[in-house]
């Protein structure tokens, strides 16, 4: 019987150390969380706030070493957001917790709004690090002179202010999308950034019209002159017709005077301005048939139609001139006894055919190409001048057309200069063909 017992007992001893055991082993083989502290909210400055993953650790629901913390944004992801082109991608920090292990996690948010949760920040609520860093997202760029006025090139909700560069400060928004208060006004430029991913350059800018109003505004959505739809409130647009065919010549040109308002009628003096320069810009090689285009009558915002008549045919004289090859230094060419390319027309006779055969309406200008192919057809492409009084020589003159007066105007009683560069050898007539002395 005490045999009997002693054998109890040592079983029975046995199969506790075996519980204890097995107990001891499921203790350890527990995972082992930490506890978050209280949550606290950043003070500092919102744009001190401004960070950047680093792509070192996961954003998570919870500090993620806290029981019940899920993936927001796994590793990989906040990755990509690190080496990201777009100001979206940033976060902003404006909470933490630090844990019972001393590990603090900051509570951030991107830029657009579609990650939030808590990222490992180090070990210190002081600095950033871990999984995010400190972000500059944008960089002060060099403003344009603050003289210089303004306009919006597309006011309204596509080009407008800002209260920051778009995703560069969390919830940066539209100043105002009213097209209507921005469309006439003038703007000036007071700083200058650049998103720092992006590398778009903005302007900060306010309006003089209502000094209230002021933003960012992407550098591209401004003009230093106003849109067409802006000068057309604050002028008159002028459309001319050919009195003969009844087509348009030119059309939309818009003319604008020194305290013009829309909707109001022209003064005195705007009339005498307005159709002076109604009558300067008349298209080239017409007139017009009345020069009061405008009147007192008449109001800033309006579209008129005005009647052209092209002008009589008229000339372009040419004069001849040499370049030296050394110097490029220009004197007048003596076509006296010179002969055109043909080695048998007198220059003069050509010059005399050359004027009578191209013209154009008066107050037009050549192009290269019908002017090169007249002077061709009238033989003064090449000229050929005698080495001396009464030689039977030439020296051998080729057309420069590099050089054509392209500016100068049918009916001008100014020749216009032709010139021309000195060939090599001396040429001699035979028969009626110019060939090279050898």
């Amino acid at each position: 019987m005490q045999s009997s017992l002693k054998k109890s007992l040592y079983l029975g001893l046995a199969a506790l150390s075996f519980a204890g055991v097995a107990a001891v082993s499921t203790t350890a083989s527990a995972k082992s969380y930490a506890t978050a502290g209280a949550y606290s909210t950043l003070k500092t400055d919102a744009a001190t706030r401004n960070v950047e993953a680093t792509g070192t650790n996961a954003l998570y629901t919870k500090p993620g070493t806290v029981k019940g913390a899920k993936v927001v944004a796994s590793k990989a992801t906040m990755a990509k957001l690190a080496s990201s082109k777009k100001s979206a991608d940033y976060f902003r920090a404006y909470g933490v917790k630090t844990t019972n292990r001393g590990s603090v996690y900051y509570r951030v948010v991107s830029m657009d709004g579609k990650y939030r949760g808590y990222v490992y920040g180090g070990t210190s609520d002081a600095t950033f690090a871990g999984g995010i860093k400190s972000a500059n997202t944008t960089t002060d760029a060099t403003a344009p002179s603050k003289t210089q006025a303004y306009y919006l090139a597309k006011p309204g909700t596509t080009n407008t202010l800002w209260t920051a560069p778009k995703y560069t400060q969390y919830k940066a928004s539209k100043v105002i999308n009213s097209t209507e208060a921005l469309a006439n006004d003038i703007f000036y430029v007071d700083q200058a950034a650049t998103k720092t991913r992006e590398g778009s350059l903005y302007y900060h800018v306010t309006d003089q019209t209502n000094t209230k109003i002021s933003g960012w505004i992407y550098a591209g959505a401004l003009q230093t002159t106003p849109s067409d739809s802006v000068l057309a409130s604050k002028g008159v647009s002028i459309t001319y017709i050919d009195q003969a065919t009844g087509k348009t010549v030119k059309s939309g040109a818009i003319f604008t005077s020194t305290g013009a308002t829309a909707g109001t009628a022209l003064t005195d003096a705007q009339v005498t301005d307005i159709n002076g320069q109604i009558k300067t810009a008349v298209p080239a090689g017409y007139s017009l048939t009345n020069e009061a285009v405008v009147s007192t009558s008449t109001k800033f915002g309006d579209t008129l139609t005005v009647t052209v008549k092209a002008n009589a045919a008229a000339a372009l004289k040419v004069s001849f001139n040499k370049m030296d090859a050394t110097t490029n230094a220009a004197t007048a060419l003596d076509t006296t006894s010179a002969l055109g390319s043909d080695g048998v027309t007198k220059v003069a006779d050509a010059q005399n055919n050359f004027e009578k055969n191209y013209t154009e309406p008066e107050g037009t200008t050549p192009t290269s190409s019908d002017l090169t192919s007249a002077l061709s057809t009238a033989k003064l492409d090449t000229l050929y001048v005698p080495t001396a009084n009464g030689a039977t020589t030439y020296n051998k003159y080729t057309l420069n057309t590099n050089l054509l007066p392209l500016t100068a105007t049918f009916g001008n009683t100014s020749a216009a200069a032709l010139y021309y560069t000195q060939a090599t050898g001396t040429y001699q007539l035979s028969g009626s063909t110019m060939t090279e002395v050898k």
